[in-house]
């Protein structure tokens, strides 16, 4: 199977790292919210590993695995865990993707963050299952959902830069339909230096939308709740043991 990250690692970390700024907070908050105390954290896509320090503060002392396909992110992820002692100690980098990775039961807390698009339903219906059964009593699975929720266009936007030294890093996204349930992503990435362009990557990838109504009914059949939390603008969703929810997360 190919890697889209391949060619676009190189300029994944340093864009997102804005839109980090208002998301690690929210996970954070989120997770110090989960009723579990004991069990792994498991982080499904855990891409360069921003999402694994916010772990490591949110919730002292639990173990993580950090379950990544791509060998491009995994490098990243493995040179950030690597540089700190703490995360040494406490991460698991796996080699593997949401459908075949092991999980421990009674697990703490199931992080997807900027992934579960990448599931197509059936797959996505696992999860959910998969949760059901081997959350630990107050746990809870935390994803997000972004625009759009039906398969549409997407005009082609600037969606981040940064700036370091004299380079200028710069990414561009479009996105067109291609399924009843589905749009097909187009990522722009370019380096520019003194406005001269040094290099472009690009790449395409398939992405499965649904609504939050539709995903509150597929975890519903899971025996799994859904609600909000943070700012609305974030759409983070928390999912919880329907029968074991007693309090509003957010």
């Amino acid at each position: 199977m190919s890697d889209p990250y391949e060619r676009s690692a190189e300029y994944l970390d340093i864009l997102i790292a804005e839109a980090w700024d208002a998301l690690g907070p929210a996970l954070a908050d989120v997770l110090a919210r989960v009723r579990a105390t004991t069990g792994t954290v498991v982080d499904l896509g855990a891409g360069s590993g921003r999402g694994v320090r916010v772990i490591r503060d949110a919730l002292p002392g639990a173990p993580v695995l950090a379950v990544e396909p791509s060998a491009a992110m995994r490098a990243v992820l493995l040179a950030r865990v690597h540089e700190d002692a703490e995360l040494r100690r406490r991460v698991t980098v796996v080699p593997d993707d949401c459908a075949g990775a092991e999980w421990p039961d009674g697990v703490r807390a199931v992080v997807a963050l900027n992934m579960v698009g990448h599931l197509p339903p059936g797959q996505r219906r696992a999860l959910w299952g998969r949760a059901a059964h081997q959350l630990a009593p107050g746990g809870a699975l935390v994803f997000n959902i972004t625009p759009p929720f039906a398969p549409v266009e997407v005009e082609r936007v600037r969606m981040a830069g940064a700036v370091i030294g004299e380079m200028e890093y710069e990414g561009w996204a479009s996105a067109r339909p291609t399924g009843a349930d589905e749009i097909t992503w187009r990522m722009e990435y370019g380096v520019l230096r003194r406005g001269r362009s040094l290099g472009r990557a690009s790449v395409e990838y398939r992405w499965w939308v649904a609504t939050e109504e539709a995903l509150a009914a597929e975890a519903a059949e899971a025996g799994l709740a859904l609600r909000r939390a943070g700012d609305p603008a974030l759409g983070l969703c928390v999912l919880e043991r329907a029968d074991t929810t007693s309090s509003h997360i957010g």
